[in-house]
């Protein structure tokens, strides 16, 4: 081990991983992950930092039982991962290197004791290197900034300049080597928010730094570990309107495993005003994204929020409407066919998700084993999916299992919340492509985060044709074919 106090380059010392947390892994042509061991894992969680008030605790081992207690719980509440930056540059101390090149002890030991808590307790990692966000707002004291001796004096360089790129490859380098070993790692987001800005507004730049990079990281893990951990980049989603060549690298791009999106769309997501509108943007991008990735590959937002509402207009949703805003987005992602219900970036004060969304990811997590995602080989269904007036259908499925998600849309109140006084409307749903056969019919209320109907059908084939006792407000399906 190290002096806390002293900076560490290349060649620190690996860690040894324990072998009972299950690796996450992919398997080529289907769109969800299983562990090492072949069951299904799902991510679901959040995104943190290290210098947010649940993981501070970690920094400078100030409390280290409060954060294990806080893992605990949160692996109790339905959590499987955790998306954390291995700096935070929005102020000037949680920078993993300072100067270039020299690895700040204390950062290092943070790492080391979340790695070590995480395997522990069971939770799992998706790493990325870089807080592009605010490496790029505070430019002027990041340590990769010329004038605080690093390689390159432009940020809009920052994926073009070779001095640059070197020790992007070279922090890729002493992070696996250190911490790639871990079953905690689910994988590696390998550049936040990839855009054409960082490489001198050259879309073109995009994808030739995402291929170089991973292959070299690829080649080095195989190397040092004999396998390689898996690997994505993740998108700003509104760029890809502006930029729509980064489809190919972000959704196709062969060295890749899975594909990650951001969901932050001008004001349905980023300043909300419903919690409806946010449901069926998301529903509409992730039926697009699902089918960008043609091959089958797990698609998944990693990031999402009001963002625009917290940080430019400086005001926190109400909690009670946040949580519906939560929920809502977290299923209309699950139904459309996204891996788990999205990592919001929690966007309020203080900077944590609240209790009832804790609630709605356990209501998640207690909705999985209702499908076998080992065996679920979906499309997207929002638009095919036949429906009742006053509601909106979010679904995907493939010839044996669908998953669905009806929300009531005629009921939004003054305050953009969802009435819950209202009387149950009846409703149906029209599922195609399922073959002929048994089914279980599983009813799931969101809000409870528990079954609520149950019933088995004979399918001939076809259209399949579910009646649903009325409905207050939303209820989630999950039909699956008796083999």
């Amino acid at each position: 081990m190290f002096n806390p106090t002293e900076t560490i380059s290349i060649g620190g010392a690996t860690r040894s991983a324990r072998p009972a947390l299950p690796r996450i892994e992919c398997r080529r042509g289907l769109p969800y992950f299983m562990t090492s061991e072949g069951a299904p894992w799902t991510p679901i969680g959040h995104n943190d930092a290290i210098s947010w008030p649940e993981l501070a605790g970690l920094f400078r081992r100030r409390d280290v039982q409060a954060v294990r207690a806080h893992l605990r719980w949160l692996k109790d509440s339905g959590v499987t991962c955790l998306r954390v930056m291995l700096e935070y540059a929005q102020g000037k101390h949680r920078f993993i290197e300072r100067p270039a090149g020299h690895f700040v002890g204390n950062v290092v030991r943070f790492w080391d004791d979340l790695f070590a808590l995480c395997e522990e307790i069971g939770l799992h990692l998706l790493l990325t290197p870089f807080d592009t966000f605010f490496t790029w707002r505070h430019w002027k004291h990041h340590p990769y900034n010329v004038i605080n001796g690093g390689p390159t004096e432009d940020r809009r360089r920052l994926i073009t300049c070779t001095a640059t790129r070197e020790a992007i490859k070279r922090r890729l380098e002493f992070a696996t080597r250190r911490w790639g070993r871990s079953p905690a790692l689910f994988a590696w987001d390998l550049w936040n928010e990839v855009h054409p800005a960082q490489g001198e507004d050259k879309p073109e730049a995009c994808a030739s730094f995402v291929s170089d990079v991973s292959r070299f990281l690829r080649a080095l893990e195989e190397r040092v570990h004999g396998r390689a951990n898996l690997q994505t980049v993740s998108v700003f989603g509104p760029e890809l309107l502006r930029s729509p060549s980064l489809v190919e690298p972000i959704f196709r791009s062969p060295d890749l495993d899975f594909a990650t999106t951001h969901l932050y769309e001008s004001g349905a997501i980023d300043d909300p005003a419903d919690t409806v509108a946010p449901a069926l943007t998301v529903g509409r991008l992730m039926r697009s994204a699902v089918q960008e990735a043609s091959d089958l590959r797990p698609v998944l937002d990693s990031e999402h929020g009001p963002i625009h509402a917290f940080i430019d207009k400086h005001r926190v949703l109400p909690e009670a409407f946040d949580d519906e805003y939560f929920r809502h987005i977290q299923w209309a992602h699950l139904a459309s066919g996204g891996a788990g219900g999205g990592m919001r970036w929690p966007n309020r004060h203080p900077h944590v998700l609240t209790a009832g969304m804790r609630r709605a990811q356990r209501g998640l997590s207690n909705f999985l084993p209702l499908i076998d995602w080992t065996r679920f080989e979906r499309r997207n269904l929002n638009a095919e999916a036949g429906h009742a007036q006053g509601f909106a259908a979010f679904a995907c499925g493939d010839r044996h299992q669908a998953v669905a998600w009806l929300l009531r849309t005629d009921i939004v109140r003054a305050d953009g919340m969802l009435a819950t006084n209202v009387v149950p409307r009846p409703a149906y749903l029209v599922l195609p492509g399922l073959v002929g056969g048994d089914y279980g019919v599983v009813l799931f209320d969101t809000r409870l985060g528990r079954e609520c109907g149950l019933w088995e059908v004979t399918h001939p084939g076809g259209n399949l044709h579910i009646e649903c006792p009325p409905i207050a407000c939303d209820v989630a399906i999950a039909v699956s074919g008796r083999r």
